[in-house]
């Protein structure tokens, strides 16, 4: 098929950030992209070549868009899976396929799946209802501290919330959850896997993670993690395994613990484009979002190796400011070398929300670093 300067339609549910980068890539190839998203003021809304706007979680909507494309493909999870499915029986290409959105959606059963396949994952207990958590841990079955996760529609840090003490049972929202057993880790780490219909397979660089303390957010993405070679070989090789176990075609960023005696859980997975792979965009050969086009397509998977050592720095909205967005002391960062920000275009602040990332490139993973903190404290994410 011929996909560049055609007819061909690529069909994209979600108009967020992670779209406006792969719509960079879709530029590039002059590959023709239509955006399903329920926002109209979406950042993808006015740089697409179709904009549609619509619920992503309604079956009509997302099936007559689908029929509409050629191939159809997602930048958030929270999409109408049995609508996916029906497309797949009509005889759409839709990647991520919809039984692995079907496991990923749900927490519960994600992690069911990976005791299935014999995944090393941390213990969890599932509950319907927050009574039944409750119970649970008056009668020890659960033991305090413990993190809890709505099994659905949880994102950047929402849904997830650390269990110190009994009063936090009270402060959490009442929906079917996991208690997962917290884990003495030395590193968050993540593994990007790309694969395409034939098959091909590759795996970005093992990447460390330093999260936020009370956001639950990432703060910073370190690549190449400092870590050995044979940690780094082990997490290479447990992301692969959840790529294969799932017969996953697209982007999939798997999500690690590495424990204090170097064992490698899995933590959970996105199927798409993931804040773990922002950098990439100046540090790698191949971004995530050129790659994520590549295998959705069945194009000859890119080289995923770092020209240089990359840091990533979120911009989320300072605390205490909501309301049209202004970014502070954007000169500042600009005057650095190896510094390049991406701001999402979204258009009001509130605290926490994603408002777009710093990729700090260095020949010295050290200096990147030092540098990160440098663009950390300098710039802010406030309000008008």
């Amino acid at each position: 098929m011929n996909y560049f300067s055609s007819d061909f339609k690529l069909g994209v549910l979600g108009g967020g950030q992670l779209g406006k980068m792969l719509l960079t890539e879709t530029h590039k190839y002059d590959i023709h992209t239509s955006i399903l998203d329920n926002s109209a003021d979406a950042p993808c809304a006015q740089i697409c070549d179709e904009f549609v706007q619509g619920d992503l979680m309604d079956f009509d909507t997302v099936v007559n868009f689908g029929k509409t494309v050629d191939v159809l493909t997602i930048e958030i999870e929270h999409v109408n899976v049995d609508a996916l499915e029906h497309l797949e029986k009509i005889g759409k290409s839709v990647y991520p396929k919809s039984k692995d959105l079907r496991i990923i959606q749900n927490k519960g059963v994600q992690k069911t799946f990976y005791e299935s396949n014999n995944i090393a994952t941390s213990a969890f207990k599932k509950f319907d209802t927050i009574a039944e958590l409750k119970a649970s841990v008056e009668n020890n079955e659960v033991t305090i501290p413990f993190v809890w996760k709505s099994t659905q529609f949880g994102y950047d840090g929402n849904g997830v919330k650390m269990v110190r003490a009994i009063s936090d049972l009270e402060n959490l929202t009442e929906t079917e959850c996991i208690a997962e057993e917290l884990v003495n880790f030395k590193n968050e780490l993540a593994v990007i896997v790309a694969r395409n219909p034939n098959g091909d397979i590759a795996t970005y660089p093992v990447v460390e993670m330093e999260f936020h303390p009370e956001a639950n957010q990432v703060e910073y993405v370190i690549c190449p993690a400092r870590i050995n070679d044979k940690v780094a070989e082990k997490a290479k090789n447990t992301a692969l395994n959840v790529a294969k176990a799932f017969d996953f075609v697209g982007l999939l960023a798997v999500e690690m613990f590495q424990t204090q005696n170097d064992e490698i859980l899995v933590n959970e997975v996105a199927p798409r484009t993931h804040n773990s792979g922002h950098y990439s965009i100046e540090a790698s050969y191949t971004s995530q979002f050129e790659q994520h086009v590549r295998a959705i397509l069945n194009l000859p998977l890119g080289n995923t190796d770092s020209k240089v050592a990359g840091i990533m720095v979120n911009l989320v909205g300072a605390e205490g400011y909501q309301g049209e967005v202004v970014y502070e002391n954007m000169d500042k960062i600009l005057a650095i070398d190896g510094v390049t920000p991406h701001i999402y275009g979204k258009k009001h602040t509130r605290p926490f929300r994603k408002m777009g990332h710093v990729t700090i490139v260095n020949e010295n993973i050290e200096e990147a670093r030092r540098v990160a903190e440098q663009v950390k404290n300098a710039i802010k994410v406030i309000s008008k």
